[in-house]
């Protein structure tokens, strides 16, 4: 309103036609990842990675899944990638989704910029670069100006006048700014749930658990995706 608070709330909700180009987008980052990759000689590029997760997380989350009745294969790389993807398909539309899929994320290594790994442990993609992605990041802008270049015929230096430290450089750079914008992104929201949820002290919803600490449980209400922590005391 004209205070800027809050006076809806919707969830926004992942249509057949998001999917569909989803889909489309993460065939084009693949793509040109792979085509740059097995250029020869072998050219400087900037690749979005997720690496493995640690294995202590990886036992939180093997445990964790086991209570709803499934099974997290740790044993290899491979395995844990196929069981994870596996997962996240079986919990579609049941109770636990939200959950399961939210502990899947948490468990996760950050995603990170880099020049040297092409593959994206997340995705399970053997090659991966945000050529394209929905709000243009500086990454898509490097990624653009090089395989244009490489097009034709052009060096890294010859394009944009950097070595390779200089290009991981900018990899370190744009990786912490993501994660900055995604930090305060989320703070955004959260203000905002929060905002909206001071107008409905005294009111009962129906929530889930969405995690457990030493000091309380977190619960999310269904109905807005609002959490809250409830404390032991």
């Amino acid at each position: 309103d004209e205070q800027f608070k809050p006076v809806t709330m919707q969830l926004k909700l992942r249509q057949d036609t998001n999917k569909l180009i989803e889909e489309l987008m993460l065939l084009a980052n693949k793509s040109v990842a792979e085509f740059v990759d097995k250029m020869k000689p072998r050219k400087p590029f900037i690749y979005r990675t997720h690496d493995e997760p640690s294995d202590a997380k990886l036992q939180d989350l093997k445990r964790f899944v086991a209570k709803f009745g499934y099974t997290l294969h740790i044993d290899d790389e491979r395995s844990l990638r196929k069981s994870m993807n596996e997962i996240s398909a079986a919990v579609e539309g049941k109770p636990e989704q939200d959950v399961v899929r939210t502990m899947c994320i948490r468990s996760m290594a950050k995603a990170v910029y880099t020049p040297n790994k092409p593959s994206h442990f997340g995705l399970d993609f053997e090659y991966y670069s945000h050529f394209t992605s929905p709000i243009r990041r500086y990454p898509d802008v490097i990624a653009h100006r090089l395989l244009h270049g490489y097009l034709h015929n052009q060096t890294m230096e010859q394009i944009c006048n950097w070595n390779l430290s200089q290009l991981d450089a900018a990899c370190k750079q744009s990786s912490k700014m993501e994660q900055t914008a995604s930090d305060a992104e989320r703070a955004s929201i959260k203000y905002k749930q929060a905002e909206w949820m001071e107008s409905k002290i005294g009111q009962q919803f129906e929530g889930v658990i969405s995690g457990l600490t030493d000091w309380g449980i977190f619960v999310e209400i269904k109905e807005y995706k609002c959490e809250g922590l409830i404390r032991l005391n």
